[in-house]
C-alpha cells in the first residue's frame, strides 16, 4: 500500500513495475512478485504470489448513475499460490481478482457501500455490489445494486439479490449489512481488517439457495475523506518519491 511518485512506475502490455514490486502476466498466470516494508512498524516482506484464472472475463458495470466509477471482473474464478520468503508463509487456495477504475475521487460519487463475493457448488463465483450515492452525486441518488454470477470461463449472468440484512457494527462503529437468503443464520466468522472507514470481513450466509462463505466489504466514504483519517494515512500507506 506504499503511495509511490511517477519515477519508480513502469508499465508495459505485460508487466507493471511499482518500486521494488513487480506484477507479470504469462500468458497462463499472474506473478506479483512483493518487496516492501511494512507500516507504521518496519518489517520486510518479500515473496511470490501467482494467480491462476480458471477463465478471463470482460464484463464491466458501472458503479455511479453518471458512468464516471467502473467495476470489473478480471479472473472471478481463479486459484492462488502464495509463497512468502519474509515472513515464512505459503497457502494455496480460491482466488478472485477484479478491477476499480474512476473519473473522479470517490467521494463525489458514493457515500457508502457494501460488497461481497462467494463461491458456490458448481464452481461459480457470486458478487453483489450494494452502493449508496454521496448527497449530491452526479446523475441522481437512487441506491445502485448489482448482483451477477460469473462462470469459471468468465461468463456471467445476473441473479436476483436477496434482500438487505443487517450485521453486527465494526469495532470503530461502522454499520454494515449483507444481501442474503431470509430465514438463515448470518454472521461474521473473521474479520481480517478493520479500520475507522473500511472493515473486511468473512461472513457465513446462504446465497442462490446454497450456504456460502463470503468475502465481505464495507466502504463508508464520509469517514475516509474526514480530516483525522486523512492526517492518519500516512503511517499506514507511506509516501515514496
Amino acid at each position: 500500500m506504499t503511495e509511490r511518485g511517477r519515477g519508480q512506475l513502469a508499465r508495459s502490455a505485460s508487466e507493471l513495475a511499482i518500486g521494488p514490486s513487480h506484477v507479470r502476466w504469462d500468458g497462463q498466470a499472474l506473478q506479483i512478485d512483493i518487496d516492501e516494508v511494512c507500516s507504521p512498524l518496519p518489517r520486510r516482506v518479500r515473496g511470490r504470489v501467482r494467480v491462476h484464472p480458471q477463465g478471463l472475463c470482460r464484463f464491466v458495470a458501472p458503479l455511479d448513475a453518471a458512468g464516471r466509477h467502473r467495476w470489473g471482473p478480471i479472473a472471478p474464478c481463479a486459484r492462488i499460490e502464495v509463497e512468502l520468503d519474509r515472513p515464512g508463509l505459503r497457502w494455496s487456495g480460491h482466488a478472485y481478482l477484479d478491477s476499480n477504475e474512476g473519473d473522479e475521487p470517490v467521494d463525489r460519487a458514493f457515500r457508502t457501500w457494501d460488497w461481497s463475493r462467494a463461491s458456490l457448488r458448481d464452481g461459480s463465483t457470486a458478487v453483489i455490489y450494494d452502493l449508496r450515492p454521496a448527497p449530491n452525486a452526479q446523475g441522481g441518488g437512487a441506491d445502485r445494486l448489482i448482483a451477477q454470477r460469473f462462470a469459471p470461463d468468465g461468463a456471467s449472468m445476473p441473479f436476483e439479490p436477496p434482500p438487505r440484512r443487517e450485521l453486527p457494527r465494526s469495532r470503530w462503529g461502522l454499520s454494515r449489512t449483507q444481501r442474503c437468503e431470509e430465514h438463515t443464520p448470518v454472521r461474521v466468522q473473521q474479520t481480517l481488517e478493520d479500520t475507522p472507514f473500511y472493515v473486511r470481513s468473512v461472513i457465513g450466509a446462504a446465497m442462490l439457495g446454497e450456504p456460502v462463505t463470503a468475502m465481505h466489504e464495507t466502504l463508508h466514504v464520509p469517514r475516509l475523506v474526514s480530516l483525522p483519517v486523512q492526517l492518519m494515512l500516512p503511517f499506514r500507506m507511506p509516501r515514496r518519491a
